[in-house]
């Protein structure tokens, strides 16, 4: 497979959250999956463990099922959200991501690829902080996204499905001791690239030495 000419800091700071630009009539081929998940286990795990599993979910009715859930958890979501605050270019962003997150709501079961991100947790999860856990697979779910975007594939970082994580994992016979961390649609994407987002600027959250 042919990688985009991206250098290091491009491919980190344009690989998007990407959801009304998902192309959802392309076939993504599960070979092309495979090699960004081949990727993805270069990441670093806690201890080694590799404890991770990966679903990829390409079948039409179970990926319908699937959005359904997402879209019922969106909408309480969304419901939720208060009216955005800050300067007008930051409402302006949110309106603009407001609008196609409402987009990728109505149209997850129709992403070609949902991978969820996965992983063996030996206990039932602490009511403390769960970092140890979380960072023997969040790394790899990213660098999984970043080998997409190398590619011409598009991700989204999605966690509202996780309020219906048991019904999913019924759903997909994922075990009990298996906890979903993350669901990545998957598929080519429109348009030429993507540009870095606007963010804060660094002394905003900047800490030297001392908070």
């Amino acid at each position: 497979m042919t990688l985009l000419p991206l250098d290091p800091d491009e491919l980190l700071t344009t690989t998007r959250s990407v959801r009304k630009r998902l192309d959802l009539t392309r076939p993504v081929p599960l070979e092309l999956v495979k090699e960004c998940l081949e990727v993805a286990l270069q990441a670093p795990t806690g201890s080694n463990a590799q404890s991770w599993h990966w679903i990829v979910v390409t079948d039409p009715e179970l990926r319908a099922r699937i959005g359904a859930y997402y879209r019922r958890s969106y909408l309480a979501y969304r419901e939720s959200r208060g009216t955005p605050r800050g300067s007008e270019e930051k409402k302006a962003a949110t309106a603009r991501v407001v609008t196609s997150s409402d987009w990728l709501a109505d149209h997850m079961g129709e992403v070609p690829v949902l991978v969820i991100a996965a992983i063996f947790a030996s206990e039932e999860l602490p009511a403390e902080n769960q970092a140890g856990l979380w960072g023997s697979l969040l790394p790899a779910a990213w660098s999984y996204q970043l080998a997409a975007r190398a590619r011409g594939l598009g991700s989204a970082w999605t966690t509202l499905h996780l309020p219906y994580e048991r019904e999913i994992a019924e759903l997909l016979g994922i075990p009990p001791r298996v906890r979903q961390g993350v669901l990545l649609p998957t598929a080519y994407f429109t348009g030429e690239t993507f540009k870095p987002a606007r963010r804060e600027p660094l002394d905003t959250v900047l800490h030297l030495d001392h908070w």
